[in-house]
């Protein structure tokens, strides 16, 4: 019966999680990628004003992330996730409510910044709760959420285009739909118990810092992976809207993207048992190259379709493996060499949105931005190959990826 009790309970813990990354992701930050062609036919904003929107909207997540990994208290982290949420209905329902440019921008910002509540936030809580009570501690299903929360947004976009829904209402049809997720999202994550001074002493002592190297050529890798993967995250709908053979497919096309991510933490996982975290990493970012070159070679479904399996089915994986990298380097205090990663990571986020959209103003085309995306991705493996050459905790940390097949 106890048993049957744990179970149950790791079962809300774990939806909890995956609810509070549809509302934080897939509504207060992803809604907006399949209503920018929507906001874009029915108000002012142009190709520049939306990527700077978005750029923005991820230097709230990288300002999230950056307080993330500054804080120490398991009771403080749990009640930042709490306000994360809130945050994440508040700023969905303010957008509905103005069409003022630096109104918008407050509200993306502080949207980017309710995202860290389910990504960096609820995971560290969520593997706390796991870890207390001797259940295994993999996020897999945890971070599946992400892909579930695109699915949610763009089928949304799309059942609201259908019942002719102007911008405004749709906006506030993903409000209330951010009140619904908040209800699990918050009650059926418990309140986290303090962890023993003892306890973090002894974890301490298994920290294997990273050499220099290390660190350059992974951030370096990592910035190049982030600018990759914002361009499809933040522009794909309007893409593919603003072709005339592939009008009414774009909300199509993102809802793959997500179905393709919801998998891909658990497949990138047993990928890097095969051949090492690095191998692992190289070998999906390549990848995503070709996913995010499809859209600019060809207009064809079925090339923009097999486009968001593959950046779907990769984007989340580089993330899921560098902060799993992370975790087995400092297992004591994993979110210090995260927040350091997700700001490398989230500075191309905000370089990459801005620069593309005045390049598509421009040049009245995405073409070029998403040449440049793969390029900075291509860029980010070569960096990789080399590191995973010439630098000893990448060999050590590929050894133990491998040696996990038999523990």
């Amino acid at each position: 019966m106890v048993a049957l009790d744990i179970h149950s309970r790791r079962f809300k813990v774990l939806l909890a999680g995956i609810f509070s990354q549809i509302l934080c992701i897939g509504v207060a930050r992803f809604a907006y990628t399949p209503l920018l062609p929507v906001m874009q036919q029915q108000t002012w904003i142009g190709d520049a004003d939306g990527g700077w929107l978005a750029a923005l909207n991820y230097s709230g997540y990288m300002l999230g992330a950056v307080i993330a990994a500054s804080i120490r208290n398991i009771q403080l982290k749990d009640t930042l996730y709490r306000a994360g949420l809130i945050l994440a209905v508040i700023t969905t329902a303010g957008m509905a409510l103005t069409e003022h440019f630096w109104v918008w921008a407050g509200l993306r910002f502080f949207a980017g910044l309710s995202s860290t509540a389910s990504m960096l936030l609820a995971s560290g809580l969520i593997l706390h709760w796991l870890i207390r009570h001797q259940q295994r501690g993999e996020l897999g299903v945890h971070f599946a959420g992400v892909g579930v929360g695109i699915v949610v947004a763009a089928l949304a976009v799309e059942a609201m285009v259908q019942l002719s829904l102007d911008w405004q209402a749709q906006w506030w049809g993903f409000a209330a739909l951010a009140v619904v997720l908040l209800i699990p999202a918050w009650r059926w994550l418990p309140r986290p118990e303090p962890v023993s001074a003892a306890s973090a002493q002894h974890k301490t002592s298994q920290d294997s810092p990273p050499t220099s190297t290390f660190m350059r050529l992974m951030m370096a890798a990592y910035f190049c992976a982030g600018y990759g993967y914002v361009i499809s995250a933040t522009f794909i709908v309007t893409i593919v809207e603003r072709e005339p053979s592939l009008v009414g497919t774009g909300n199509w096309v993102f809802a793959l993207v997500g179905l393709a991510a919801a998998p891909a933490v658990m497949l990138w996982d047993l990928i890097a048992r095969r051949i090492g975290y690095l191998g692992a990493l190289v070998l999906a970012m390549l990848i995503q190259v070709v996913g995010i070159l499809l859209p600019a070679l060809t207009t064809s479904l079925f090339g923009v379709l097999l486009s968001a399996v593959l950046y779907g089915g990769t984007f989340l994986g580089c993330v899921s493996l560098v902060l799993t990298m992370a975790g087995r380097l400092y297992p004591s205090s994993p979110a210090r060499l995260m927040g350091q990663m997700t700001l490398a990571y989230g500075a191309a986020q905000i370089i990459a949105p801005a620069l593309t959209g005045m390049i598509a103003e421009r040049t009245g085309h995405y073409g070029l931005g998403l040449w440049l995306a793969a390029g900075f991705v291509a860029l980010g493996a070569v960096l990789l190959l080399w590191l995973r050459g010439v630098d000893q905790t990448a060999q050590q940390l590929d050894a133990a990826a491998k040696a996990s097949v038999y523990t």
